[in-house]
Parts: C-alpha cells; structure tokens; sequence
C-alpha cells in the first residue's frame, strides 16, 4: 500500500471523527431543579437532564441564638467537575432595609490542595450577600461537604431566608457535557421568632 495514501486515509478518518464528536458535547443551563423537602430548613435541589441527576445543592439550617447556622452539600455526577460556585443569601423580609450578616465559617479545601479563592460582598445593584469560589482544585472533583455559613438576621421578625444558587461544571472529557446549574431555595426559619 501506498505509505502517502495510507496517512491521507487515517488522517481523514481523524478529521472526520473528530468533527463528529465535537457536536455531542453541549453546554446545557438546567433552571428548573426539582425540590426535596424534608423540613421548612432543609431542602435541596436536584438538577436532571434527560431524567438523569446532574447535581444537587443542599442546605441544612438550624437557628441558635438568634442566628442560622447553615451546612451545605455540592454533589454532582462522576466525570464533571466543579469550576464555580456562586451563593446569592438574603432574607427578603427586611432585604430592602438591612441585610443579613454572612459568614463563611469553615475551611473550604480538598484534601491535598490549597484552598480555592473565595469572595464575600454585597453587590451595589442587587439584594443580599455574595459568595463566590473558584479555583477548587482538588476539591473540583468531590461532593462538597465543607462549605458552612451563619447568618445573621439583624431584624426581629425575618424568619424566611433565601439562597440563589449558580453553580458551573464541566465534563472530564472531550464528549462530556458541561452545564451550568441555576436556581433558588426558600427556607423558613420560624423559631427566629421566639429568640
């Protein structure tokens, strides 16, 4: 055979496959997450294509002392990882009249890696706090366990707190998906009322 022909041939077939394969891989925005319910505090979304589970966020709050303590899980499906993650809090009640108090309180870090960036602040145009990670090294391909916030109502009566949620993954491969997974818990804290 004709060494010339031979590599002409391959390299189509390359060429080819690979401009097959790049129209499988999609950038998909899932906006519309279903709700588990176990408690008015503690709630999850869960984020589905093609009846699949992409991902869930969820949060897990308890009131103490006049303040929430909330526990958070990140997990998403085997070959994504996690490049963004962004929190919008606020509690709507008194949004417009004093914000909340956010921390985050506990290291957000893999096991081997330094800790991602983080940032903390209140945008000018919009209601509530923002926290921002990136930069997860590591930690990009786990379920994510360690992100912990209090809040703190600075209002007597606001017992309703809500958590805008974007989080940013990619896929692990070159015909892997990435998405982007978008939407918003409402949470109800009655027992604020009381302390």
């Amino acid at each position: 055979m004709n060494r010339r022909t031979y590599l002409t041939v391959v390299s189509s077939v390359g060429i080819a496959a690979t401009a097959g394969c790049s129209g499988l891989a999609e950038n998909q925005t899932l906006s519309d997450p279903t709700v588990n319910t176990e408690s008015s505090g503690r709630k999850a979304l869960v984020f589905t294509s093609n009846s699949e589970e992409v991902g869930h966020f969820g949060v897990d709050g308890s009131v103490e002392s006049g303040r929430i303590d909330l526990s958070t899980e990140i997990w998403h499906r085997e070959g994504t990882h996690v490049t963004s993650i962004k929190l919008r809090v606020q509690m709507p009640e008194t949004a417009t009249e004093s914000l909340a108090e956010v921390a985050v309180i506990s290291p957000v870090e893999g096991d081997s890696s330094p800790p991602p960036s983080i940032a903390l602040y209140t945008p000018d145009r919009a209601l509530g706090t923002i926290i921002e990670i990136t930069d997860l090294d590591d930690l990009a391909d786990e379920t994510i366990s360690t992100l912990n916030l209090i809040v703190f109502p600075r209002s007597e009566t606001a017992t309703a707190l809500n958590i805008r949620v974007t989080i940013e993954l990619a896929g692990n491969g070159v015909l892997s998906s990435d998405y982007i997974l978008d939407g918003e818990l409402q949470l109800e804290y009655p027992e604020l009322d009381n302390q």
